[in-house]
């Protein structure tokens, strides 16, 4: 079987789609606990845009409920896409980076950089499914950029000294990381199942 099939495989069997479900919601869940403390003491209206990982899973647990059952949902997709990569590749970052200026790895740090890395590729993965929507755009496009704000102008940002300490920079790495994605969410368009999967 050659990648391209088990590409195809992953996204249309619904056996892999129920394990891929529970994984991303075992994965949700374990990321609002990781975040039950920030929130706890965090105002009522900040509550929904402190946990973006988890929330960014949870898009995609919306998406692949709707696979399952023959639907498209392109709001969520879009969300799912968008924020999947942004947050997936900014933790990336963020623990190397944090490894490089504390000279030293943990395991809680790798743990972050695999499992927020496989965020980032599930976006790709499932991009082919996906029904691309000008409405659904701008809505993730107000979503991510509204988070920032929130993360970085009313401070609600993941809280680690590192970040702290650096806001600046990490806020100017964030809006970049909310625009990649949106403007890979239209060009990918080329590439769609069409042109990948000639049968579906």
């Amino acid at each position: 079987m050659n990648i391209k099939s088990l590409w195809e495989l992953m996204l249309y069997h619904k056996g892999i789609l129920y394990f891929l479900l529970l994984c991303n919601l075992f994965g949700t869940i374990y990321g609002y606990i990781w975040y039950g403390e920030q929130l706890s003491i965090t105002e009522p209206h900040f509550k929904i845009f402190v946990p973006d990982s988890p929330t960014a899973s949870l898009f995609l647990c919306f998406v692949i409920i709707a696979f399952i059952l023959g639907k498209n949902i392109p709001v969520f997709e879009a969300l799912a896409f968008v924020s999947l990569i942004k947050y997936g590749v900014w933790a990336v970052i963020m623990n190397i980076i944090m490894f490089i200026q504390y000279d030293t790895i943990t395991i809680t740090g790798c743990m972050l950089i695999l499992s927020h890395g496989i965020m980032a590729i599930e976006a790709l993965l499932f991009y082919p499914r996906f029904k691309i929507s000008i409405t659904a755009f701008v809505i993730a496009m107000i979503w991510v950029f509204h988070n920032d704000i929130i993360d970085y102008v009313f401070m609600q940002y993941p809280y680690y000294d590192f970040i702290a300490s650096h806001l600046e920079g990490v806020a100017y790495l964030a809006f970049w990381l909310s625009l990649i994605p949106l403007i890979l969410y239209l060009y990918l368009t080329r590439f769609k199942k069409d042109k990948i999967f000639d049968h579906h």
